[in-house]
């Protein structure tokens, strides 16, 4: 990234002072960028025990793939989903609170005796299915942020900073060149009037 800059005092003070800037904050984005890694190894992590949880219920509702055809689907129903949202490392993401059924009374008498454990079975499999969705979409946000995070980091790092520096070390040398020009000039202008002085004496 190519950095504007004049060959003078204004633009080398502007340049000093956005370059202490990033200096300053490249420390907090490397910081957060280290949090975000973590958070979104948390995420994988918890997205497979969600995954392999959901791999068991699903295997332990093929076993009795026969009974099922018994159950009635309509009895039990999620309605609604309670979530909030909770910030981690920064990132707003969406938290499962409460799944919300609604059932319908069934007789136990004429039903069959597994009925009331087929409603915990899919009440479990509905709720580590919802919440394995909301981990999907947590991990989608964090790795998001930690990508967000990690670019900043490398143009702050490696173009940014040395960019401003490179700018700076520019114009100081420009600064210094002319500083050394003029100094020569004078010393010229100086020796050019003391030899017309003395010649002018000569001739008196």
């Amino acid at each position: 990234m190519a950095i504007a800059f004049q060959y003078n005092k204004t633009s080398l003070q502007a340049l000093e002072k956005n370059l202490k800037m990033r200096q300053r904050t490249l420390p907090t984005i490397k910081n957060k960028e280290s949090a975000l890694r973590m958070e979104v190894k948390k995420a994988k992590d918890e997205l497979h025990n969600l995954e392999q949880q959901l791999e068991d219920r699903i295997s332990s509702y093929d076993q009795m793939l026969s009974l099922w055809g018994e159950f009635d689907t309509s009895l039990i129903h999620v309605d609604d989903v309670k979530m909030s949202i909770k910030k981690i490392a920064g990132v707003r993401v969406p938290v499962l609170d409460e799944v919300l059924y609604s059932t319908r009374e069934f007789s136990v008498f004429s039903s069959p005796k597994w009925f009331a454990d087929g409603f915990n079975q899919l009440k479990e499999l509905a709720e580590v299915g919802i919440k394995h969705e909301f981990c999907v979409e947590k991990l989608r946000l964090l790795e998001y942020a930690r990508k967000k995070t990690t670019q900043k980091v490398n143009l702050f790092e490696k173009v940014q900073i040395p960019g401003y520096e490179d700018a700076i070390r520019k114009i100081k040398r420009f600064m210094e060149d002319e500083e050394n020009l003029s100094k020569s000039s004078q010393k010229i202008v100086k020796g050019k009037r003391e030899r017309e002085a003395r010649m002018a004496e000569q001739t008196k």
